[in-house]
């Protein structure tokens, strides 16, 4: 469910980011000039950075179902003791257990 609700989540995006490029082109004007650049640049930004959020978490998701599939999946990836249910419960993509993942923010 989640994986589908990313990948819907990319194609809004593509779409909006479709509907920026496509406003900017027919104006015609240049961004640094124009009062509305300023707009169009920070859309076009904004977008960029959610579609890159989006992919990643899509590729999180991915790599937690190849994990499930090959067993690994809710063991850490640092020291190999068990993630946990609860971290797995608030972030289902989690790599390592809580420790590690505290260890590595420091």
């Amino acid at each position: 469910m989640a994986r589908t609700a990313t990948l819907e989540l990319i194609a809004s995006l593509s779409g909006d980011w479709d509907g920026v490029v496509e406003a900017s082109a027919q104006t015609g004007v240049d961004d640094e000039h124009d009062p509305e650049g300023a707009t169009i640049a920070f859309e076009r930004a904004r977008i960029q950075s959610a579609m890159s959020q989006a992919r990643t978490h899509l590729a999180d998701i991915d790599d937690a179902l190849h994990r499930l599939g090959d067993g690994t999946y809710g063991v850490c990836e640092r020291c190999g003791r068990p993630v946990g249910a609860e971290r797995l419960e608030a972030r289902p993509t989690a790599r390592t257990c809580f420790t590690c993942a505290s260890a590595s923010t420091r």
